[in-house]
């Protein structure tokens, strides 16, 4: 059974349509308007194996906060809704990114409980045309719309953009494992309350 879902999400701010295949080979086609963070999301779907299809049309004339919040709320959905009962995936993923002289650290726990500690600080106010402030906006929104326990941070680092990306292929690579079927249990749900 193919493990896909389609979202579509338009409010006075944002026009978001989303297609996603949870076990594609992370080809994509991404256009938010916003060239950091398309950079990134991109880096999320090639390193994850997750296909992605991302088109938003937002109020950048504003700034570029609601089209990063946004998106990840619809992505967060669209994986949720491809993932259906959780029956049969590792639920678990956990994976460290070197990216130069910058490392991002993320666990992952597909568990239906969203929450998120995000530690990183940035150096400057942009990356691009992106708030660097708005990576945190988008992990929340992306965590709490999946129905995932996210703990991301980069511990160390000098260079933004470094630091983004190496948390963004962190998550990434955890996605990949922790949304995988596990052979030995690929009848049942992860859980001593046998749902998820």
């Amino acid at each position: 059974m193919p493990r896909t879902a389609e979202i579509s999400r338009a409010t006075k701010e944002t026009d978001i349509s989303i297609k996603v295949d949870l076990d594609g080979k992370g080809e994509n086609k991404i256009d938010t308007g916003i060239g950091f963070f398309d950079h990134m999301l991109t880096a999320l779907s090639k390193h994850s194996g997750i296909d992605m299809e991302i088109s938003c049309k937002g109020d950048l004339e504003v700034d570029s906060h609601h089209s990063v919040e946004d998106v990840g709320i619809a992505l967060g959905q669209a994986i949720a809704n491809a993932l259906g009962d959780k029956v049969g995936i590792t639920r678990y993923g956990n994976a460290r990114i070197p990216m130069d002289e910058a490392l991002g650290v993320c666990d992952i726990d597909i568990s239906g409980r969203p929450f998120i500690v995000f530690d990183c600080k940035f150096m400057g106010e942009m990356m691009g045309t992106m708030d660097t402030q708005l990576v945190e906006e988008f992990m929340r929104s992306f965590a709490f719309n999946s129905g995932m326990t996210l703990h991301i941070s980069c511990p160390y680092g000098t260079n933004d953009h470094h630091k983004a990306e190496a948390m963004f292929k962190a998550l990434a690579r955890a996605l990949r494992t922790a949304v995988s079927i596990d052979e030995r249990f690929k009848d049942s749900v992860i859980s001593t309350k046998g749902v998820l």
